[in-house]
């Protein structure tokens, strides 16, 4: 069975800082994209970073360059999300993502989101 746990969610004012884990079982990091999707109410799903199954490339939504960095450590299936400057905008459901048909996520596996909150 397949799992992605994710956790570091929480309350933050505005232009703080949260790191976001999230640890995969039942599969191998390696031969999948990896990453973060948020979902806010009202919003549409937004891809916000991923690690390509090609070639390891990142790559990250418009909203957050500059500000969030992914990363991830193979050898033990775990994928990371530092994300710095936040702001009210940012906050949503976070989910970490696995497909192996890359960084669309349509399909593959999520985990339980985490719950990140920004206040002004």
């Amino acid at each position: 069975e397949v799992q992605l746990q994710a956790s570091g969610g929480g309350s933050v004012q505005t232009g703080g800082s949260l790191r976001l884990s999230c640890v995969g079982s039942g599969l191998k990091f390696a031969g999948y994209a990896i990453g973060w999707l948020r979902q806010a109410p009202g919003k549409k799903r937004e891809v916000v970073a991923c690690i390509s199954n090609s070639d390891r490339s990142t790559r990250y939504a418009d909203s957050v360059k500059g500000r969030f960095a992914i990363s991830s450590d193979n050898a033990k299936n775990t994928v990371a999300l530092q994300m710095n400057s936040l702001k009210p905008e940012d906050t949503a459901v976070y989910y970490c993502v696995a497909d192996v048909a890359g960084c669309d996520f349509t399909l593959g596996y999520w985990g339980k989101g985490t719950l990140v909150t920004v206040s002004s």
